[in-house]
């Protein structure tokens, strides 16, 4: 059952879902139904809202539509489980935004202890945490952990805690490469481990290091336990959380290139600023999973 306006519900559809198709198929419609639909939306607003590409994806009016859609469907959550206990289950679920570090260490358990007391299911959608709150921007999700202190627009901000990095690498590759104080010349000859082309951490830490801008030989690895995998192999240093280093430090995997010096990365919960419940209970619970985990 949807409380939303079918046109409405049919948008949300095509774009969480990617196609006509499959919407058709979530909302027990003909896919005919879903254009028609879609097609009625875009000429009372005036406005072409789905860009007809496999996925599907939403135009710039489509994007300010979705960040007004997005708490409309959690309020409709809400009504669903007071008024109609046993249709709640089949609400959608919580989208929310990630960096891949965070899920790795600490996010998990905020959202395990979620479902477990409400039953909550969620959409977890994964960027750097300098990116994430494009996401909120775009209407993609209803919150995002990011490295941003300042609320965007129609959005509330809550502190997390920081998550500090530490430079590792190998035994023998840190004696070779990196041996006594980090200096510019070392670090712009060894080579360095970077999640995407996004990251800019090591970037950051070399500047803080050096006061110098630095260009290294590059390996390019997008996953945040393969980082230090990759480091205990030789293939470079990088920057690793400390929740994620401690197991291969202490079974010497790996060493800290140097203990005193370090990156600390603020992060932070931004939600859409609406009266939820759901809202409340989700911010809740990550900031207390944070406050165990982070600085």
């Amino acid at each position: 059952m949807d409380l939303l306006h079918p046109q409405l519900a049919a948008f949300a559809a095509v774009l969480e879902e990617g196609s006509f198709d499959a919407a058709a198929q979530r909302l027990s419609v003909t896919p005919s139904a879903i254009s028609q639909r879609i097609k009625a939306l875009e000429d009372r607003l005036g406005q072409v809202l789905v860009v007809r590409t496999l996925p599907c994806t939403p135009t710039q009016a489509g994007e300010r539509l979705l960040r007004r859609l997005r708490p409309m469907q959690a309020l409709e959550r809400e009504a669903l489980a007071d008024f109609l206990p046993a249709q709640a289950g089949r609400a959608r679920s919580v989208a929310i935004a990630v960096n891949d570090d965070s899920l790795q260490t600490w996010f998990l358990g905020g959202l395990a202890k979620l479902h477990q007391q409400h039953g909550y299911v969620f959409d977890v959608r994964v960027d750097d945490q300098d990116h994430t709150l494009n996401m909120l921007r775009d209407g993609s999700v209803l919150g995002a952990v990011t490295a941003e202190a300042k609320a965007i627009q129609g959005c509330n901000v809550y502190p997390l805690g920081a998550m500090r990095y530490y430079a590792i690498a190998a035994p023998d590759f840190a004696a070779r490469h990196l041996s006594g104080a980090l200096r510019a010349e070392t670090l712009a000859k060894a080579p360095v481990i970077v999640f995407n082309r996004k990251d800019e951490l090591q970037w950051r830490f070399m500047r803080k290091v050096t006061r110098a801008q630095l260009a290294p030989p590059v390996h390019y690895l997008p996953t945040s336990t393969g980082f230090v995998d990759a480091a205990a192999l030789g293939l470079g240093w990088c920057l690793a959380p400390e929740l994620l280093i401690a197991p291969a430090v202490a079974a010497g995997r790996v060493v800290i290139v140097d203990r005193k010096r370090w990156l600390d990365v603020p992060l932070y919960w931004q939600r859409v600023a609406v009266r939820s419940d759901t809202l409340d209970q989700v911010g809740q619970a990550l900031r207390a999973a944070a406050g165990k985990a982070l600085r």
